[in-house]
């Protein structure tokens, strides 16, 4: 509907990465499949290479991983678990931010879009490596907004709150009616609640804004 040109990554799922292009195409845009694991430099640099190659530069970035986690308290995790999260969660952003960054710099023109979480806002029990990953996310993102805005380039952050994705598909309906109900909107999140904020950060009318972070949660905490 937006008449992008995008570059779907995937890890694993084929099948919804070829949809979600179905999906772009039926909309008047662009795009191609790519699949690579984020946490894999030479991986993401071929894959931005490629999209370069098919469409001639990169203008914006959404950076999406979610790295599994456990969901348990403190004192029952690892260290090797809280590290896992938090090193594929900053490698993921390293790395794309990092390769897009060589075709966005000499353009002096850019869009880094952050995916975080609510989580790193407002805890919630047992996301100690969930919450301590998005933090750092929410972090960074202001150290390159201060650096990166000299070139052009915005660098922003989307905190969702629960929202019906395939991450939280085996969350209880219960859970789902609880965090409804602590909304004013009396509902939970859905994907296209967080894909608006994303067109909005890629357009021209966020060029003002940079090193924000945007909640998106249907106001379960107000900032």
């Amino acid at each position: 509907a937006h008449s992008a040109s995008v570059i779907i990554n995937y890890f694993q799922n084929r099948g919804k990465a070829e949809q979600i292009l179905k999906d772009i195409k039926a909309g008047g845009g662009k795009g191609m499949i790519f699949q690579a694991d984020v946490r894999d430099n030479s991986a993401v640099r071929k894959m931005i290479q490629e999209g370069i190659k098919e469409f001639g530069k990169i203008d914006v970035l959404v950076n999406n991983a979610n790295i599994n986690f456990p969901i348990k308290p403190f004192t029952e995790l690892s260290w090797d678990e809280i590290e896992a999260k938090l090193s594929g969660e900053m490698k993921a952003l390293y790395n794309c931010s990092q390769a897009v960054l060589e075709d966005m710099i000499p353009r002096k023109s850019g869009k880094l879009i952050f995916i975080s979480s609510g989580l790193s806002r407002h805890p919630g029990y047992g996301f100690s490596a969930h919450a301590a990953a998005k933090s750092a996310m929410d972090s960074i993102a202001k150290v390159m907004a201060l650096e990166l805005g000299p070139f052009g380039i915005n660098v922003n952050v989307i905190g969702p709150g629960l929202t019906r994705t395939d991450a939280t598909s085996g969350m209880p309906e219960a859970g789902f009616k609880r965090s409804a109900d602590m909304s004013p909107l009396k509902r939970v999140g859905e994907p296209e609640d967080i894909a608006g904020a994303a067109v909005f950060l890629a357009s021209s009318l966020s060029n003002y804004m940079t090193g924000q972070y945007m909640p998106v949660n249907g106001g379960t905490f107000m900032i």
